[in-house]
């Protein structure tokens, strides 16, 4: 049993991680959500490259990151994919639940016409 909530996400994430991965034609969406922020990014895990990144920690006049700024976020990114080529990718919870702010994220980035 886990200690607390930190390792058990830490012992979920890398779970997820050994059975997903990021290619050229189909990169990972990795989703971090902090207390203040949330943050987004697209990663080629072949070269190890970021691609495509988003967080609400940039956008102004937010200090915090509820589900509707975390929807804001994931339109962002989809956007910048979608200008970047890319239209597919494999979505990387994090060891996170997906409900709320993580599900939010996914939504607006499907919105914005990403494909997970």
């Amino acid at each position: 049993m886990s200690a607390n909530k930190v390792t058990r996400r830490l012992r979920i994430k890398r779970s997820i991680r050994n059975k997903i991965s990021g290619t050229a034609e189909r990169p990972r969406l990795a989703v971090f959500r902090s207390n203040r922020a949330i943050y987004a990014q697209i990663i080629d895990d072949t070269t190890g490259k970021t691609l495509v990144a988003a967080s609400s920690a940039k956008m102004d006049g937010v200090n915090n990151a509820n589900v509707e700024v975390s929807n804001q976020v994931g339109k962002e990114i989809g956007a910048k994919a979608i200008e970047k080529g890319i239209s597919q990718v494999v979505f990387d919870r994090s060891g996170y639940l997906y409900h709320g702010r993580v599900k939010s994220l996914a939504e607006g980035a499907r919105e914005a016409g990403l494909k997970f």
